[in-house]
């Protein structure tokens, strides 16, 4: 059977693409046919240019599609500025605003060889208000967010990868919801300037495509660093319910708790309980004010200027971040501190280095009910670690995707992708 180009992973692509089968244009073409066939279902694009692209998927193939990214077409998350696309934000407030620069991401993306695509779908500043995007597994449910169009474009087969942001689940939720793969690094390691912030000390940049591999060489092109396995797994992996285990759905019970250890075991590791103490259940809480209160701060202007044009919701969030006092933040940041220090010792005293947890209570929900829960994804976004969702499991009962992330301490991104990709051939 025939593999349509835009079905390809990312490293699939560029690997047909060096070898001289594929062409930059071909893959382009392939995917501007998939939007033409599902956007009006789907609508995961804020904007998009079909000349534009090609024009960009020419210019690669004339001159050899050099780069680790050569020919490759990335969407981008319209929280992030493009120079050639207009930036809204997702808001009414700045339809059809054109920025006259990249973002880092958008612009190293470029500098490897990447194509940018277009811009896809964001919830309202990267918060909780949803746009239009519908799941690509069934129209009636929710992708996730803030980084919807993100993930359903890639879902779909519209691209092979796209640029996400995550504050608290805004990668890894709507990763798993599609049933895609999603990288949220740790913080900092790609570079946020040029992306309109929604609270600075826990915005991440990172990426969703069709597998853990696709989003390593996107990170690794852009970033800088060294994202290769580690030369040694270990063999003792993790299991973490988190502080948020009571919300899980009995779907993602039964997976966590039955299925999960036996392709742990199929990909040769060890499953060990790891148990979290108090302070990182209260340190849930901590996100959220921190994000209230940053959020508060970051759009100020917003605020300040067209409150009218802001949904009830993010008024509320605003309203609820300048209500607190210095001290309330200062005991949250101070919070966030002590749980960051103590990861390293919990894993320790378990044996371990890294472990899963679940990506989302359980299957998307019903898109009149929002974007689903992140409290599976606060904490490890406030500890600054790198977490890596996997594909691969399914709820019997209604077919849709459930997911499971790799979680590491802070600066062992190579170790969780490394971890996330073996694991990843279990789950096939």
């Amino acid at each position: 059977m025939r593999v349509e180009p835009c079905d390809l992973s990312a490293v699939a692509a560029r690997q047909e693409i060096a070898a001289g089968r594929l062409s930059a244009e071909a893959l382009a073409r392939s995917c501007l046919a998939r939007i033409d066939a599902r956007e009006s279902e789907i609508h995961a694009w804020a904007a998009i240019d079909p000349e534009l692209w090609m024009m960009q998927a020419r210019a690669a193939d004339a001159v050899g599609c050099p780069g680790p990214l050569g020919g490759l077409p990335l969407g981008v998350k319209d929280i992030a500025a493009t120079r050639d696309c207009p930036t809204t934000c997702g808001s009414p407030i700045y339809t059809g605003t054109r920025l006259p620069f990249d973002a880092a991401a958008v612009a190293l993306t470029r500098r490897a060889g990447g194509v940018i695509a277009g811009k896809t779908v964001t919830t309202e500043f990267a918060g909780f208000h949803p746009g239009p995007t519908r799941n690509p597994y069934a129209a009636s449910r929710t992708p996730g967010g803030s980084s919807s169009g993100s993930a359903a474009a890639v879902a779909a087969g519209m691209a092979p990868f796209a640029l996400g942001t995550q504050t608290a689940g805004s990668i890894v939720r709507p990763a798993a919801y599609c049933g895609v793969a999603g990288y949220k690094p740790s913080f900092g390691l790609i570079d946020a300037t040029g992306i309109k912030p929604y609270a600075p000390s826990l915005d991440t940049v990172g990426v969703i495509a069709r597998s853990v591999a696709d989003c390593r060489l996107w990170a690794a092109a852009v970033s800088g660093a060294d994202l290769e396995a580690p030369p040694h797994l270990p063999v003792r992996l993790g299991m973490c319910r988190s502080p948020a285990w009571e919300s899980a759905s009995q779907a993602m019970r039964r997976a966590f708790e039955i299925e999960l250890p036996s392709r742990m075991e199929m990909a040769g590791f060890t499953p060990v309980e790891v148990d979290l103490p108090g302070a990182f259940a209260d340190a849930m809480e901590a996100q959220r004010r921190i994000m209230r209160w940053e959020a508060a701060r970051a759009l100020a202007f917003e605020a300040e200027t067209y409150g009218n044009l802001l949904s009830a919701g993010l008024r509320a969030q605003i309203e609820e971040g300048r209500a607190m006092t210095w001290a309330e933040a200062v005991e949250a940041y101070a919070l966030r501190d002590r749980v960051i220090a103590q990861l390293p010792g919990v894993l320790a005293a378990a044996g371990v280095e890294a472990f899963i947890s679940p990506s989302a209570p359980g299957v998307a929900p019903p898109f009149s009910e929002g974007t689903g829960s992140p409290d599976f994804n606060r904490l490890w976004t406030l500890l600054r670690a790198p977490c890596v969702q996997m594909p691969g499991f399914s709820c019997r009962e209604t077919g849709m995707p459930l997911g499971m992330q790799v979680v590491a301490p802070q600066g062992e991104d190579a170790l969780a992708l490394a971890l996330a990709e073996r694991l990843a051939v279990a789950l096939v």
